[in-house]
């Protein structure tokens, strides 16, 4: 391949990875300029779905930079997986043209699949040759080759500079295999993290769908209640009007019964005075 040709191609793969990083940056601050501040009201927002696949997205580029930026920063290297940039532009078109989108998993299902893969292979095939292109690896190798080189001058200081320098090198290739160890580890809790990150990811994801369930169950009891904190008024009401209408009734059937007997008297004393007078007569 054209050594030019090859830089070229680095160099705008390497922009291609930080131009869709800003350009995700961009699209998570219109996003969350757009949401309310508290939680509870998000969930039901229209850009709910909107903020979960930015955040899955940014989970997979920090992921993303944390396996190739290293190697890049250090020039050996280029951010290889064109197609995943591709397919993080494919998501973030979608989202912002979207208004209704599908839900996360089934939007970001082709990105993580085709990244786990990149990555994967980047691990397993690229990291091992590129660890022995890193500086402070071949050191060992340099002060061996320059030791022949000493040792062709004649004379017995020749015979101990080249003591002391493979004196001095032992501790070097001790320094050089312990670094590579601590990278081996290192990669190994690398991968350990990214499982424990996709675990944890796929854990909030069920526990957020649950909490959506749970908040829908609450307001279809919160509307049932107040129905029937509604059909309670009625039933108290109806009540009251009945109780009323009994007290009415019992009232008036009482004084009915009192004006007959009010009127016996009244003939009673009318009566009175003419009964004296025939008496008197009679006398």
């Amino acid at each position: 391949v054209c050594k030019r040709m090859d830089l070229v191609c680095q160099r705008m793969l390497n922009q291609g990875f930080l131009k869709v990083e800003r350009y995700h940056n961009l699209c998570q601050k219109q996003v969350k300029a757009q949401l309310p501040r508290r939680e509870s009201e998000r969930r039901n927002h229209s850009l709910a779905r909107h903020a979960d696949i930015l955040a899955a997205v940014e989970t997979r580029l920090s992921l993303l930079n944390m396996t190739f930026m290293k190697y890049v920063d250090s020039n050996l290297c280029c951010f290889i997986p064109g197609k995943v940039i591709d397919e993080i532009y494919r998501v973030l078109r979608y989202v912002n043209s979207t208004r209704a989108p599908q839900r996360a998993h089934e939007v970001l299902q082709e990105l993580r699949d085709i990244s786990s893969m990149a990555m994967e292979y980047f691990d397993e095939k690229i990291v091992p040759i590129l660890k022995r292109k890193m500086p402070g690896s071949d050191v060992s190798g340099r002060l061996i080759g320059t030791a022949p080189v000493l040792s062709e001058v004649p004379g017995p200081s020749a015979a101990l500079t080249t003591m002391q320098l493979f004196s001095k090198q032992s501790p070097s290739r001790q320094e050089v295999t312990k670094l590579q160890q601590q990278v081996k580890a290192n990669g190994t809790g690398l991968t350990a993290l990214k499982r424990e990150i996709s675990e944890l990811r796929v854990k909030v994801q069920e526990q957020q769908k649950q909490l959506q369930d749970q908040d829908q169950k609450l307001l279809e009891q919160t509307q049932i209640i107040g129905e029937q904190n509604a059909r309670l008024a009625e039933l108290e009401r109806k009540l009251r009007e009945v109780m009323e209408s009994t007290v009415g009734s019992s009232s008036g059937s009482g004084s009915n019964e009192q004006s007959p007997r009010k009127r016996r008297k009244a003939v009673d004393s009318t009566d009175c005075p003419r009964k004296s007078k025939r008496l008197r007569n009679r006398k």
